[in-house]
């Protein structure tokens, strides 16, 4: 891919999905690219871009944007989040508040969400609440994953065994060693596509907690600070916004108060 080429997917990217790329992601691009031109039989980046570029319905470009988009998550990432959000919720159900939503932003193959619904489940301890979560991502690919909640052994190693057992069926006898996420966690989730850099968005909130978490290391400062005033106009006063470890709000202006690093409350 040449360097002409490439700024031409470089901006495209950046307009449909607020992703900057650098100018070291070369390789990175023409290898995804090149996975979706052989799937067509195209043999030309300027022919797939252009290719791109023509399909009005706009299918191969959340084709392109899948490719691109990177996807890494595990269950339990940056557990301390999640041990928080248990302190709160619980804190809350004690002052009374019987509705609770939480925005999971960046879902991924859906392990954040279903850890925050394990999570919101054991805070409650059973009690009669009325709780939904939203859990959003660009990639209709992952999304797809994580609407099926099936994880391979190998993935569900950092669930307790004990939540492994209470919230998923464990791998057929004979069959493939895969966990399968029970009806009770699921039903709590609703799975839904949205392009983080377009706000606003379409949910009313008030949101209680938002997850937002490594995915703004993608975004340059104009996306990232659209994002963050999203996130607060959605979140109720005193509700939370957690980041990744390796992200901040320093710098953009932000109507948040830092709580502890990656995490801010809205004032």
């Amino acid at each position: 891919m040449d360097q002409r080429t490439f700024e031409q997917f470089q901006k495209l990217v950046y307009e449909k999905s607020g992703i900057s790329l650098g100018p070291q992601k070369v390789a990175l691009v023409a290898a995804r690219v090149g996975k979706r031109m052989r799937a067509l039989n195209i043999e030309d980046y300027e022919a797939y871009l252009a290719f791109v570029k023509q399909d009005e319905k706009g299918n191969e470009l959340v084709q392109l944007l899948d490719a691109i988009s990177t996807n890494v998550t595990s269950f339990y990432r940056e557990a301390a989040h999640f041990d928080l959000l248990a302190d709160l919720l619980a804190e809350w159900r004690k002052q009374g508040q019987s509705r609770f939503r939480i925005w999971c932003a960046a879902s991924s193959t859906g392990e954040e969400p279903y850890c925050l619904a394990m999570t919101a489940l054991e805070a409650f301890q059973g009690g009669n609440v009325d709780l939904k979560i939203l859990a959003t991502d660009i990639s209709t690919r992952v999304l797809d994953i994580a609407r099926k909640g099936a994880y391979p052994a190998n993935k569900t190693e950092r669930i307790p065994e004990r939540l492994l057992v209470k919230y998923f069926h464990p791998p057929a006898r004979g069959g493939e060693a895969v966990y399968t996420v029970k009806p009770e966690l699921r039903r709590l989730i609703s799975f839904n596509r949205i392009n983080l850099s377009t706000p606003p968005f379409p949910m009313k909130g008030p949101m209680d907690v938002v997850f937002c978490r490594n995915v703004m290391i993608y975004f340059d400062h104009v996306v990232r600070t659209r994002l963050v005033m999203e996130i607060h106009r959605l979140l109720r006063p005193g509700g939370y916004l957690m980041v990744g470890h390796s992200e901040s709000l320093t710098g953009l202006n932000a109507p948040f108060k830092s709580m502890q690093p990656a995490v801010y409350k809205k004032a």
